[in-house]
This record gives structure tokens, C-alpha cells and sequence, in this order.
């Protein structure tokens, strides 16, 4: 891995809108101005403070008089931990199959890369609306059914990477002095694999949120009671061109950040972590100079 001396430091706004956010997801039953489930009918579609001068709600309420605030508050909660534990999933079911499917071969390396071929050829939205329609809906059923949906790209990227690590030297030298398979693989060659594994982290967690958020705003993820983003767009869409935008667009406007602001990160780390890609950058950025000068 890249000394830490060497990396860049990370993209301060976004790092800073993320961790801000990150925070308001952990802190949110302290954070959030209202309950984000209670109703006021009274209050409903209540246009943000900007248009009344009053801060009871602050973004607005929708049509049951929730607090648009403390929803979007709530569906960073359920954003971020849709992110974060799907690929955490993921990585282990993938990142384990491609260890030992890429170290000892044979029958199971190729069983396993003919599936992750058949799951790589099809859609992930289509296959996660499968299996939605057989396990039903649910916060936990959608974070496990993206993290299954991973492994694939996973395993196929740890198999050639230990593909090429078990044949050298550090490799060989501890399987002649007696080292057992798994010491092998998870005290030498894991280390040395993590790279690309961290990079591909980096662009599968947006992807994740991007893919609840999907599947919420088609109804087929959480339960309608949860405060997630994607649901909420969904709910104020209907009301989005008779005036009260605020339901559907400002949900919108703290998904986009939220996935702006971790692929922005992720480059970053793709940057600091990878050479090849560090280099093509190199050479893309001269080559678009060159172009310019003439």
C-alpha cells in the first residue's frame, strides 16, 4: 500500500460535507429538529423557512405534515448504512472466494468465476428486484441483497491478484517452510492485495447508496414508514410541479451531495492508492496540454 506521507491530502469541501453528514446520521435522535414519522396534518406542506420567515420547520414539511429536515436527517442514517455494510458484505463474501478460488484452483476456481460471469452479465437493479420480490422488503433484506449482489466483482478482482502474488517469493518461501494454506492467504497474501480491493471500495459505496435510494424510490426496498431519501423523492414527486417542491427536490438535492461527496473522496483514493492509475492521469493531463498548446 502507499505510504501515507505520499498520498494527497483528501478534497476539503467534500470531506468536510461528508463528515458533517456522517455525524448527522449518528447524532440524528439529537440532531433532528422533529420526529421524522410524526404527522401534522395542520402543517402540511408547509413551505422552508426562506418563503415563511418561520423556523418551526425549517426545510418545509410534506403532504402528512412530516418535517422535511428531520427526514432527510434520517435518510442519511439509512443511506450511509446501506453503503457502508452492503459492500462490507460484499468485500467479505467476494474477497474470500477470490482468495481461495485464486490460491488453490481447480474445480472451485472454476465454478466460482462461470457464477460471478453469469452474476456480472446481468443487471444489479434487475437482480435485486428479484430477490426484493421473493425476501420481501426491509432495511436489513436490502442491505444484504446489495452485498450478495458484490461478491462477484470482488472475487474475480482478488483471484488475479492472487493469481500473480502466490507465485512469488515470499509466497513460496512460507508454504516451504510449512505454513498452512490459510496462513498463507490471510497473513501474506491478503496484505498485499488490499489495494485494489480499497479501490473498488471507494466506487462501490456511492454505487450502493445510489442503488437503495433506486430501489426505495421504486417502492420495492424499505418499508413505506422508514425515513429513507429515495422514498421521500418518490412520496413528494407527485407534488413537485403543483408548488411544493421542497418534497421531492430538497430529499434530492442531500442525495446527490451525499453521493457527489464520496465519489469525489473516492478519486482521491483511487489517486493516492493506485500508480497505474496515477500515472494514466499523469499522462492524460499532458496529453490534454499538448493538445491545447496546439
Amino acid at each position: 500500500m502507499a505510504a501515507v506521507s505520499k498520498m494527497k491530502r483528501p478534497p476539503l469541501v467534500p470531506t468536510v460535507i461528508l463528515l458533517l453528514m456522517i455525524a448527522a446520521a449518528v447524532f440524528a435522535p439529537w440532531v433532528a429538529p422533529h420526529d421524522p414519522l410524526r404527522q401534522n396534518l395542520m402543517a402540511r406542506l408547509t413551505p422552508p423557512v426562506w418563503e415563511t420567515g418561520h423556523w418551526t420547520y425549517i426545510l418545509g414539511t410534506d403532504a402528512l405534515g412530516r418535517d422535511v429536515l428531520s427526514n432527510i436527517i434520517y435518510g442519511l442514517q439509512v443511506s450511509l448504512l446501506a453503503g457502508f455494510v452492503s459492500v462490507a458484505i460484499g468485500v467479505a463474501i467476494g474477497a474470500t472466494i477470490g482468495l481461495i478460488a485464486g490460491y488453490q484452483g481447480g474445480w472451485f476456481d472454476t465454478v466460482t468465476m462461470r457464477a460471478a460471469d453469469v452474476q456480472l452479465s446481468l443487471p444489479a437493479v434487475l437482480i435485486a428486484l428479484a430477490a426484493l420480490a421473493i425476501f420481501g422488503r426491509g432495511l436489513w433484506i436490502v442491505i444484504v441483497v446489495i452485498g450478495v449482489v458484490d461478491w462477484a466483482q470482488y472475487a474475480r478482482l482478488v483471484r488475479s491478484s492472487v493469481l500473480a502474488e502466490r507465485e512469488k517469493q515470499y509466497a513460496t518461501a512460507a508454504a516451504a517452510i510449512g505454513a498452512s494454506p490459510a496462513r498463507i492467504l490471510f497473513r501474506h497474501i491478503l496484505p498485499n492485495v488490499t489495494d485494489p480491493i480499497l479501490v473498488q471500495i471507494s466506487v462501490d459505496i456511492p454505487r450502493a447508496v445510489e442503488l437503495a435510494a433506486t430501489l426505495s424510490f421504486l417502492g420495492l426496498g424499505v418499508p413505506t414508514t422508514t425515513p429513507a431519501l429515495g422514498l421521500r423523492i418518490a412520496q413528494g414527486y407527485q407534488y413537485l410541479f403543483s408548488g411544493a417542491w421542497w418534497t421531492s427536490v430538497l430529499p434530492g438535492v442531500a442525495l446527490v451531495l451525499l453521493v457527489l461527496c464520496e465519489n469525489l473522496i473516492g478519486d482521491w483514493l483511487r489517486d493516492a492508492i493506485d500508480p497505474r492509475y496515477r500515472s494514466n492521469k499523469k499522462i492524460r493531463r499532458a496529453a490534454a496540454k499538448a493538445a491545447a498548446k496546439s
